[in-house]
């Protein structure tokens, strides 16, 4: 080869080995971003049926989160069976990010629940954040005469067991929330069940019950036409949902705690990335003014939330809750 040609293909082999080397900055963007979490819609397996408080708070939240995130979020109602039929689903996914699933005190609820609960909340999944905080609230008919926690308290502790107290079916944080505050009030009344709220409100106008305790969103065209009134709340401190309503600590028994909540999670073995872009959108999308007003109409508290928070949360309604059921002798399902 001659000196000519030699530098000739240096020349061309230089040229080659730049031109790939700059291929990349032309090339479109999105076509080196794919692999960036997250590059495709998420799934988000809801264990309540669509329409609920837990359903709307997680379609409000999701829709901004989708939007700061620039990927759609899908809603799946998987209802029943304690939330165990929809955590499996999530189990039955991979763990990449991309079908997360929403826990609540009824997960909590469901470990000292069932006898044999088909997956282990707290090491099949990891938290993301929560979502939202929120109280049930201790309500009375205006025919009782109670006007505060402190006379249901005395009237109960006169005529132990004269007393009913309504909330929905069996296992359920508002009636678990009922045999707490009699274990913590020291008293002794009736827990009745009803399928849905509904039929806790018609019982409590006709006064065969004389307490329900349910949520600010199930109770809140009731309380809003004065056919019945709070008494207190089932949180430690004031909501900021009804300031003006004692917490039932304050209110005569102290110690009473039994708040409720809404969060996200994944899949253990969920890539630390997809973990870390989802809590950090949660908490600004939560942070939102338009977004904290839309949720305290329900009588949720925004409430973003570390990793470590969550599972904290978690773990202690564990063994609050599986306490109350075995103290309670509450029939394992």
């Amino acid at each position: 080869m001659t000196n000519s040609a030699l530098n000739t293909s240096r020349i061309n082999r230089r040229t080659l080995l730049g031109a790939l080397a700059a291929a990349p900055a032309l090339l479109p963007r999105r076509a080196w971003s794919q692999d960036k979490y997250p590059s495709r819609p998420i799934k988000v397996v809801v264990p309540f049926g669509a329409g609920g408080v837990a359903d709307i708070t997680v379609r409000l939240v999701t829709e901004k989160l989708g939007d700061l995130l620039g990927q759609r979020f899908v809603i799946e109602n998987v209802p029943g069976a304690g939330g165990t039929l929809a955590a499996q689903r999530v189990l039955q996914a991979p763990a990449d990010g991309y079908t997360l699933a929403l826990f609540s005190n009824g997960t909590a609820v469901s470990v000292g629940l069932f006898k044999a609960l088909p997956f282990d909340p707290v090491k099949d999944f990891v938290p993301i954040s929560t979502l939202g905080v929120f109280d049930f609230i201790l309500a009375t008919n205006q025919a009782t005469g109670f006007h505060k926690l402190e006379d249901f308290l005395a009237a109960a502790r006169a005529k132990p067991g004269a007393l009913n107290i309504g909330t929905v079916v069996v296992g359920s944080t508002q009636q678990l929330s009922a045999v707490l505050l009699n274990m913590v009030a020291d008293i002794k009344t009736e827990v009745v069940t009803f399928r849905t709220t509904p039929e806790v409100i018609v019982s409590l106008l006709r006064n065969d019950v004389q307490l329900a305790i349910d949520s600010y969103a199930s109770l809140k065209s009731a309380l809003a036409e004065k056919t019945v009134i709070a008494l207190a709340t089932s949180g430690a401190k004031p909501s900021l949902v009804l300031p003006n309503v004692p917490p039932a600590a304050a209110a005569g028994v102290p110690g009473f705690d039994a708040p409720s909540w809404n969060a996200l999670f994944a899949r253990a073995g969920t890539p630390r990335e997809a973990l870390d872009v989802l809590g950090k959108g949660l908490h600004e999308v939560l942070a939102q003014p338009e977004i904290r007003a839309r949720l305290l109409e329900l009588g949720i508290e925004a409430t973003p939330s570390t990793p470590a928070e969550l599972s904290e949360r978690l773990n202690r309604d564990i063994r609050r809750w599986t306490d109350v059921i075995d103290r309670a002798g509450i029939a394992k399902q």
